[in-house]
């Protein structure tokens, strides 16, 4: 277990310290001590408590936006509060419910499920493609369903660096498919058996975005092959 102290947890822990357990593109994400939250901070969107204050009311506008997309079954809540750290720079914090017992789906080993329940997850998982191409075709946008994982800040720091682009490009063309994701974690809840998990906005400019919406959909021909080959029996590509 890896944990860091910082005055920036105060409002939901006592003594400062939480346990990280995940970490994505632009995210470092920690366990609070009881286990019922997660907490999500960026840290380069650091500063004053104005500029942290338009952040969060900016990611919460988003999160809305993307459960309205994907509806109550594919979706957890998400809150949002500015706090402190122990150097003084105010962050936009994202508060979640910490879902017991769900995987990503990055981590889910499929041949050791039944014929069943990979069709259940297909369904779900063509629902939510579904769901995300019509609200692209209604707002130009739609949630990030696959996401990045990183062991630690100074391991994402480095697959930031211009040198690492062709393999982010290779991950987000070839590797990063559906039923790797590291943003849709597969549950125990018969009601609500995959969800989304991060409902951050693309914040690059708008020729960039246009783009990436445009490949993510064309992508998304690729993931439908892929579950359907899945659902056969068929084994499913690894992912990074």
């Amino acid at each position: 277990m890896v944990t860091y102290t910082d005055d920036v947890f105060a409002p939901l822990d006592r003594d400062h310290v939480l346990e990280r357990i995940a970490g994505g593109n632009e995210t470092e994400v920690y366990r609070t001590d009881d286990q019922r939250y997660v907490v999500k901070v960026k840290d380069d969107l650091a500063g004053d408590v104005p500029g942290a204050l338009q952040w969060a009311r900016r990611m919460r506008a988003a999160a809305e936006k993307y459960v309205a997309c994907l509806g109550p079954r594919n979706s957890i809540a998400s809150y949002y509060l500015v706090a402190r750290d122990t150097t003084g720079r105010a962050h936009a914090l994202v508060i979640q419910p910490f879902v017991q017992g769900a995987r990503p789906l990055s981590q889910v080993d499929y041949a050791a499920l039944t014929p069943a329940e990979r069709a259940e997850i297909a369904a779900e998982l063509e629902a939510i493609i579904r769901r995300s191409v019509a609200f692209y075709r209604e707002t130009g946008s739609m949630p990030d369903l696959y996401g990045r994982s990183s062991t630690s800040s100074e391991e994402r720091a480095r697959l930031n660096r211009p040198h690492m682009l062709p393999r982010r490009l290779w991950s987000f063309l070839v590797r990063r498919n559906l039923l790797r994701s590291h943003n849709l974690m597969l549950t125990e809840d018969p009601s609500r058996p995959v969800v989304l998990i991060d409902y951050d906005l693309v914040r690059k400019g708008r020729l960039y975005r246009r783009v990436y919406y445009t490949v993510r959909r064309a992508l998304f021909l690729r993931d439908r092959v892929l579950l359907a080959w899945m659902r056969r029996g068929g084994a499913v590509p690894l992912g990074d």
